[in-house]
């Protein structure tokens, strides 16, 4: 799921500090091990697009989690680019979420997002 993030961090041509520590924040939350995380921040040093979303290795439920955790993401600069929107789109598609629900999940965490502190 992670490694999905890190597709729609890049959305806007660059990962900024607050998204990398959102992952950091994810990678303990799921208990990554030390080797784990190594490799994540190094997948993430490469540029990635939706094609390298692992879609096959996320069930039902883990793909609208990481829609949700995307839309978080996607709102953490406090900027939300038109690429992170259009990124946004082509995710759900890539996760088949029918259009209706992914509608549904993206406006509950965007919801969320407004909450969020800026800086």
């Amino acid at each position: 799921m992670v490694k999905g993030l890190i597709s729609v961090a890049w959305a806007d041509g660059q990962i900024c500090d607050d998204e990398n520590e959102v992952i950091q924040a994810l990678l303990e939350a799921f208990s990554a091990t030390p080797s784990e995380i190594v490799e994540v921040h190094q997948y993430a040093k490469t540029r990635r697009t939706l094609d390298d979303v692992p879609v096959s290795e996320l069930s039902y439920d883990d793909r609208r989690v990481l829609l949700q955790h995307a839309v978080l993401l996607t709102h953490v600069d406090g900027v939300h680019h038109e690429d992170e929107k259009a990124l946004l789109e082509g995710l759900c598609t890539k996760l088949r979420i029918p259009e209706l629900e992914a509608r549904g999940i993206i406006e509950v965490a965007e919801r969320r997002a407004a909450t969020l502190p800026k800086d």
